[in-house]
């Protein structure tokens, strides 16, 4: 679902963003997504109901898709997983396209974009590949141990990855997730920021899975402490997966303290990282692009030197509350398996609790 976001409903949020206010704001991401809704009722171990769905990123879209980014990663709270990571730890590189999914569904998709790359005619940037695959848990609304998401689903959103607006809410990975127990999913926002008299862009994508009703905070107002009805998980539980985008010149472990500013920006939204959840974080730069371009020799990277990086910590952190926030707004209640219903976060009631607490 694209459209109905905060700062369309009036929300005021800090910062300028890029055109689609979305992680595609930074040149050459691209997006793709498959969605799966299939069936009602009762749940039948293989055959539904099925809320599920795979979402891939490609850094440098298709065209650049064989060509590492400088990129750090950061895990908050453990219990989840992204794979791939252990080498980008080491590396300092991004090599492959991220894929977000489900929980068992995450070997899939780590394999299938081995697959896409290799029958696509791209190839990796070394003799083998270790793609970043991460998840979160659907298992509430969707049929998880049907293992509904295939290779094949994970090849068509690679194929159809896209730059401008982006699906929001309940598409691809984030179809049967849940945000401090409303219906949640994807969520996107970007800043421009100015750093040494250049401007830079800064994106962000997240798989909101995580939360409990009664710590929502939305721009310093509780929300959800007045909005008690219609509970699913009762319980902080879950995850939330973030990957940030930049074309700010930067170095692997920049990038990782980049990474390491998003629990800053789910913090404003009222989470704490409890013991279930898995918060990991992945960031990039887009920059460089010769210096990591496949060949031998010498290479010269730019980079901003640290004492420049305050503008791009502060862009990160606004975003992911922007993101976090739309991925419940930019969505519509859905009733999964068991008849299990998730509510999405009613627009009116949120609006008079803003007002109510001089936040509109």
């Amino acid at each position: 679902m694209i459209g109905r976001r905060g700062r369309e409903l009036g929300l005021p949020f800090q910062g300028e963003t890029g055109g689609f206010n979305a992680i595609t704001d930074v040149a050459g991401v691209e997006v793709g997504m498959v969605t799966l809704i299939e069936g009602d009722g009762p749940l039948v171990a293989g055959r539904g109901p099925v809320r599920t769905g795979v979402t891939a990123i490609l850094p440098r879209g298709r065209a650049g898709a064989v060509v590492p980014c400088a990129a750090g990663y950061y895990a908050f709270n453990g219990n989840g997983e992204m794979t791939g990571v252990v080498w980008v730890e080491e590396s300092g590189e991004l090599q492959t396209p991220i894929t977000i999914t489900n929980t068992h569904s995450c070997g899939v998709t780590r394999d299938a974009t081995i697959r896409w790359l290799i029958s696509r005619g791209i190839g990796t940037s070394q003799d083998w590949g270790l793609p970043v695959a991460a998840e979160t848990y659907d298992g509430e609304l969707n049929d998880i141990n049907g293992f509904h998401v295939t290779v094949e689903h994970t090849l068509k959103a690679l194929d159809g990855a896209h730059g401008g607006q982006i699906e929001l809410g309940s598409a691809g990975g984030g179809t049967g997730m849940i945000c401090y127990d409303f219906k949640g999913g994807n969520g996107s926002a970007s800043r421009i920021v100015t750093v040494d008299g250049e401007r830079y862009t800064v994106g962000v994508f997240v798989q909101a899975n995580f939360g409990r009703r009664e710590c929502l905070t939305v721009l310093g107002a509780p929300v959800g402490r007045h909005i008690t009805r219609d509970k699913l998980r009762k319980k902080d539980q879950g995850s939330i997966i973030a990957i940030v985008a930049t074309d700010a010149p930067l170095l692997a472990h920049q990038l990782k303290r980049i990474a390491k500013r998003v629990p800053m920006g789910l913090a404003r939204t009222g989470t704490v990282g409890n013991n279930g959840s898995g918060d990991i974080f992945l960031a990039f730069s887009t920059a460089n692009a010769k210096a990591f371009a496949a060949g031998a020799g010498v290479r010269a990277m730019e980079f901003l030197p640290n004492g420049s990086l305050d503008p791009l910590f502060d862009a990160t952190v606004e975003a992911i509350e922007e993101a976090v926030i739309d991925a419940m707004l930019a969505n519509d209640t859905m009733v999964g398996r068991d008849g299990n219903r998730s509510i999405a976060l009613p627009h009116d009631q949120l609006l008079a609790l803003m007002q109510a607490y001089g936040r509109g």
